[in-house]
């Protein structure tokens, strides 16, 4: 038993639903819009623009731009030394060697080791690349700046105010 009951279908020429016309005019407006392939520049084709590192020119991976370079020794994950400073890996981090698959931190536990390294918001070790040869060979900047390296952070301390300084001793407006 048919419940629905059906149309019945008029005489005429064939005419597709207008979702099926509004579709069709839609993929042929992207694909006028969108630039072709040879438009756009390769990747690699120029050194220092975004996302490009030097280490690509060299032969070596690709790696983010903000990526520092450094001397990573893991004492007892989570806590390493980054640059002879004791510093932290992220919860999840990413350990990569040098031919580019992931290790766990025991792996490299107790060995001086050349890297690029990412931190995350907090300012812990997210992604760590250990470096080849080559790509160790290839200039990166390092970290001698501070974290924080704004205002709040990097400004000489102000004379603070203990509730027991002389009046005369309280910094002035200007200073």
């Amino acid at each position: 038993m048919n419940r629905c009951p059906s149309r019945p279908r008029r005489p005429g020429p064939a005419v597709p639903p207008p979702g099926r016309l509004l579709a069709a005019a839609l993929l042929a407006a992207s694909a006028l819009a969108a630039p072709s392939a040879r438009a756009q520049a390769p990747a690699d084709a120029s050194f220092g623009s975004a996302g490009i590192s030097s280490e690509a020119a060299f032969g070596g991976r690709n790696f983010p731009v903000d990526a520092l370079r450094g001397r990573l020794r893991v004492l007892d994950a989570p806590t390493i030394l980054l640059d002879g400073r004791e510093d932290r890996f992220s919860p999840g981090v990413r350990i990569r060697d040098a031919r580019n698959l992931l290790v766990v931190a025991g792996t490299v536990a107790g060995q001086d080791l050349p890297v690029n390294y990412t931190r995350d918001a907090a300012g812990l070790v997210r992604e760590v690349w250990v470096l080849s040869a080559d790509e160790a060979r290839a200039p990166r900047p390092v970290a001698t700046r501070p974290l924080l390296d704004f205002w709040p952070f990097t400004a000489a301390p102000a004379p603070r105010d203990d509730g027991r300084t002389p009046f005369a001793d309280l910094p002035r407006y200007g200073q």
